[in-house]
């Protein structure tokens, strides 16, 4: 398998730590959307990442399709979701919003790098996103007292808030209140200090 995108996207981050997790070895392709967009076309005619291209030479695109099929390939009892029931709605909420805060924080991206003048109303209106889905997120968190999200193991839940939150300190620092967010942080720092996040790293890196 080959998958396609740089490690500072909170969405390859995602996939790349569930393959790394799963054992299933593939190759990195660290394209630029921006840098790389001609390379990454004939893959994904969006110019999206991650692209994830299987040795038959399918294409799957978008992180949570992706995962869809890695955890298929897993199998029910090794993937990082439940296969069915509260738990399984419960961690794709979670999956959700972490999703939604990531995409929130790499719009404002976007608005403030690519635009010669910014729209306040539009980065007003990420920033209340954002504040409110961390609000959410660290009340869930702060509720659960296991090591993880669903218990003593790791899953999707977990690894998609922490890459959302990394990135989140790392792009907008201003956004991230580590007192304000005690259940968030260490949660974070929780998951950042598993080999597995640490090999699958690359600081954030703005378009240009």
């Amino acid at each position: 398998m080959i998958l396609i995108g740089q490690y500072d996207s909170p969405f390859v981050r995602r996939v790349a730590i569930a393959l790394t997790l799963y054992g299933m070895e593939f190759e990195h392709r660290p394209w630029s959307v921006f840098r790389n967009g001609e390379l990454i076309e004939p893959f994904n005619p969006l110019r999206r990442v991650p692209t994830l291209v299987l040795d038959d030479g399918t294409t799957l695109i978008e992180s949570t399709a992706i995962l869809d099929y890695l955890d298929e390939l897993a199998g029910p009892t090794q993937a990082l979701i439940a296969e069915s029931g509260p738990a399984r709605r419960q961690s794709l909420k979670l999956c959700a919003l972490g999703s939604g805060l990531a995409d929130k924080a790499v719009a404002m991206v976007y608005e403030r790098v690519l635009h010669d003048t910014t729209s306040d109303v539009w980065l007003d209106r990420c920033r209340s996103q954002i504040a409110a889905t961390l609000a959410v997120l660290e009340a869930e968190r702060a509720s659960v007292k296991t090591p993880f999200w669903f218990g003593e193991t790791i899953g999707h839940a977990d690894i998609m808030v922490a890459c959302a939150v990394r990135f989140l300190g790392e792009a907008h620092p201003g956004l991230f209140d580590v007192s304000a967010r005690p259940a968030l942080a260490a949660h974070s720092a929780q998951c950042e200090a598993l080999p597995e996040f640490g090999t699958v790293l690359q600081l954030f890196n703005p378009p240009k």
